[in-house]
């Protein structure tokens, strides 16, 4: 292999070709993404999923999905649904649909394997117990004292445990390695614990669980999964699943670890964003705010961007933090080429053509897409009486305000120049209430022979044919780039106020009526939204997704 070949493959494509071209594991690649049904997949998850499905298409090969279903306390076959649907979005298909509860049998049958081998015992001691015995990073570790039950005693009660004999937390299975190990997950770690509750899959079956660090394991081996990619607080966990191959003499499966995927303002662990949900601090776990694959989908973002944003962080062996403005830009790049522009006035302003003629309607043949040669026009309605931005009008405007103000030509976007001649204003506030313009009636888009000349470009939408929408427009969930990172505080404490703010006087042009939930386009100027799941035909609502322009400036984590 070429140099320049290596230098171009990242780490775990290097000891994957390395495998392929030595004939390792029959030139097969297979890999897993094996989820907790405990909550809703986040940022975090959709790397793993881009990198193990990614890389076995690369190289011919399969990933299956499998749920590391081994806690009834906190799993749910809505989770189940949630995880698959997510996948599915982010554009990837599973060779098989598989659950670590599939092998509750063969995983018995390997506890009693390490067993009869004198390498795992039954242990009576209490939780606070254990991990006293267990020792520090600086200490080692005590014997339990009840290391040296014979085989026999072990098989007898572990098929006790499994029986339902005993309650909950009287006992676990623990592994017989070295309380002396510096890797402190060797001490005789724990894979079998008491719990008598109701499994989403298997009822009331089992009473007894392995652990996570004795059921992935076996359960790549079962599946002959080639790469077992990780995230990199795995890596002290790999001495014991090689340990577990070794002494029960299975499948040799291949766990690497990569960075973690952390993003500025984003928290990933479950049971935080559980929190959020259950304290009504959002909506739900599809809340826009959320870090979760269904609250991104909901915001809008597609799942092209997930996909190139997975991609330009690429794979490291070390954990940084992304900053948000490297998701927004992925996101952006692909709205930009695939989303409608559409017209929406956010902050509505009166204005008059005081030369169009009463209740006359013009249908304009708008482009849809400039960046797609394939995207088509729309008919959009102009008449006499239009809503414009607020912001778009200005009372003496400095030079280079090429907007409106009196005396000034401004092009309204598909349409004619107009000439800004008058206003209204409050009588109390001095606000302007009204813009009145005379048009040129030959300077029209596409046709222009006025001669006129114009600096500035604003949208608008006609009055009589305007659709009143609500409009959420988001920021960061949390005032901070990382919440956690102060341990003196909690998460919660850095909770953004001013997260969502809702706009009920937006409006939007006639075309957008019939626009269905998940629906993206481009408010010209304004940014990129989406149609939210609760909107419907008597009332249109929009999520902000990004906005057209980077909002982080050059300093990290400065707006």
């Amino acid at each position: 292999m070429s140099t320049e070949k290596v230098a171009s493959l990242n780490f775990i494509e290097q000891i994957i070709e390395e495998d392929l071209r030595s004939g390792k594991n029959d030139k097969r690649v297979l890999t897993r993404f094996p989820p907790e049904p405990n909550g809703y997949l986040h940022i975090g998850h959709a790397k793993a999923i881009c990198l193990n499905f990614s890389i076995a298409q690369k190289y011919n090969g399969a990933t299956n999905l499998r749920f590391d279903d081994t806690n009834p306390s906190t799993e749910e076959t809505a989770y189940v649904d949630a995880i698959k649907r997510d996948i599915e979005w982010l554009g990837f298909t599973w060779a098989e649909e598989l659950y670590a509860s599939d092998y509750f049998d063969q995983m018995y049958a390997f506890a009693q394997t390490l067993i009869k081998k004198g390498l795992a015992y039954v242990d009576d001691s209490t939780p606070e117990e254990i991990a006293e015995m267990k020792g520090t990073p600086n200490e080692p570790g005590v014997d339990s004292p009840f290391r040296s039950r014979s085989v026999e005693e072990n098989l007898e009660l572990f098929a006790k445990m499994k029986a339902g004999d005993f309650p909950d937390g009287s006992k676990v299975l623990r592994a017989k390695i070295d309380m002396k190990s510096p890797n402190m997950l060797m001490r005789d770690p724990v894979f079998y614990r008491i719990k008598h509750e109701t499994h989403h899959r298997t009822g009331d079956k089992w009473c007894i669980y392995p652990l996570y660090d004795f059921a992935h394991g076996q359960s790549d081996s079962i599946e002959k999964i080639t790469h077992s990619l990780c995230t990199l607080e795995f890596i002290h966990h790999r001495p014991l699943y090689n340990w577990c191959i070794e002494k029960l003499e299975i499948f040799p499966s291949q766990q690497i670890e990569f960075a973690r995927m952390n993003v500025e303002y984003m928290i990933t662990s479950k049971r935080k964003l559980l929190q959020l949900v259950q304290e009504n601090i959002v909506t739900g776990w599809d809340d826009p705010r959320m870090p979760t694959i269904s609250g991104m989908r909901r915001k809008g973002y597609p799942a092209a961007g997930l996909r190139l944003f997975c991609d330009k962080v690429g794979i490291a062996k070390r954990d940084n933090v992304i900053e948000m403005s490297l998701l927004e830009a992925s996101v952006r790049e692909v709205l930009n080429k695939e989303t409608a522009r559409v017209m929406a006035v956010m902050n509505p302003i009166k204005l008059v053509i005081t030369n169009y003629e009463e209740h006359k309607t013009e249908m304009l043949q708008l482009e849809n897409n400039p960046e797609d040669p394939n995207g088509g026009t729309r008919e959009v309605p102009f008449s006499k009486e239009l809503y414009m931005e607020r912001d778009d009008v200005l009372e003496n405007a400095p030079k280079k305000f090429y907007r409106m103000d009196i005396g000034r030509n401004v092009r309204l976007k598909g349409a004619y120049i107009v000439h800004c001649e008058s206003f209204d204003k409050d009588e109390t506030t001095g606000e302007i209430t009204t813009v009145y313009c005379s048009y040129y009636p030959n300077s029209k888009s596409g046709a222009d022979e006025s001669g006129i000349k114009s600096k500035g470009v604003i949208h608008w939408v006609s009055i009589p044919h305007a659709i009143q929408a609500e409009v959420r427009m988001y920021d960061n969930l949390f005032t901070v780039p990382n919440p956690l990172e102060d341990k003196e505080k909690d998460f919660k404490d850095f909770i953004n106020p001013a997260s969502q703010t809702i706009l009920d006087a937006v409006y939007v042009e006639p075309s957008l009526k019939t626009a269905t939930p998940g629906t993206r386009l481009q408010f010209m100027r304004k940014g990129y939204f989406c149609v939210d799941t609760d909107s419907s035909a008597e009332h249109l609502v929009f999520n902000q997704t990004v906005g057209l322009k980077d909002r982080f400036n050059a300093k990290k984590g400065k707006k």
